[in-house]
């Protein structure tokens, strides 16, 4: 597996430098750097390649991460909408080919946060979500792209809140490139299991989101990880898994997820490097198979 980490984790803007943190989370003992689409909106080609050679020359792959706005909301009932939407993910598809990113993860068949207080049309958001996100994934398989539908909590999605449901989706999408992606944060409040989601998952699981329930790295929590790894050992997973904490108050970043109270305990930019090296070898350690498959401690 190939260990990743989310730049939000250091920064409170979506549309920050995320291009900086490519040489700090190889220092820390990552794989990966996950970025947000966000950045991608207004990017020139000149810049892409050259996040790109950053990437390669410090040997980090890139993958990305969006929550689509409302007027990018592939599902929506107004065909303006829709349109927009297929062209804004065809453009952002076209950029990641070009960064040489070939995972993109998220709810990227709706829209982030919901706004719950318009009405809910479930089944006809599903149809139509179904016929554009089969449009759109035709385009990310050829850009080589996997396009990796993220399992939400209810409260901050609809549509797909289950690993159940989001096969049921994938199915119905029936395109190689779109996939699965869970999250344990979502997961934990989701599933009846975490270990039966991931088996349903199986092949089709194309992206793995880790963190606390309390959304913090892993190891500062009581998710149960070598439960977790068994079940991907089971799988035969064997692609990312990118941590995705958000520990700080404030800005875009701290709104949207509401972190409303500061869950780094005033950690120092030294002491956040530390708790992400830290917590990406303690899951590599757990992962990688000390436990037997009938969790035993092999001594």
């Amino acid at each position: 597996m190939k260990y990743g980490i989310y730049f939000a984790y250091w920064e409170k803007e979506w549309d920050a430098d995320q291009a900086k943190y490519i040489r700090k989370v190889k220092e820390l003992g990552f794989d990966a750097l996950e970025l947000s689409c966000a950045m991608l909106k207004h990017i020139t080609e000149e810049k892409l390649r050259e996040i790109r050679k950053m990437a390669e020359s410090e040997g980090v792959m890139l993958t990305a991460g969006y929550g689509p706005g409302p007027s990018e909301n592939l599902g929506s009932s107004d065909p303006t909408v829709q349109q927009h939407a297929i062209a804004f993910f065809t453009d952002i598809l076209k950029k990641l080919e070009v960064l040489d990113i070939h995972k993109i993860g998220g709810g990227i068949y709706s829209y982030w946060p919901v706004d719950y207080s318009r009405p809910i049309d479930k089944a006809g958001d599903w149809e139509r979500s179904v016929r554009n996100v089969r449009t759109v994934g035709k385009i990310a398989g050829e850009c080589g792209v996997d396009y990796c539908l993220e399992v939400l909590n209810r409260f901050e999605g609809y549509l797909i809140n289950t690993c159940e449901e989001c096969k049921r989706f994938v199915e119905e999408v029936d395109v190689d490139a779109v996939k699965i992606m869970l999250d344990t944060f979502h997961m934990n409040i989701e599933e009846d299991s975490m270990i039966e989601a991931i088996q349903l998952a199986g092949k089709r699981l194309g992206h793995f989101h880790v963190g606390e329930n309390n959304r913090r790295l892993p190891g500062k929590g009581r998710m149960d990880w070598y439960q977790i790894g068994m079940a991907l050992r089971s799988i035969g997973y064997d692609g990312t898994v990118v941590m995705e904490p958000f520990v700080q108050t404030g800005g875009g970043v701290g709104s949207d997820i509401k972190i409303w109270r500061d869950l780094s305990h005033s950690a120092s930019a030294e002491q956040l490097d530390r708790d992400a090296a830290e917590s990406v070898a303690f899951l590599r350690y757990v992962f990688s198979g000390p436990y037997s498959d009938y969790g035993t401690v092999l001594l």
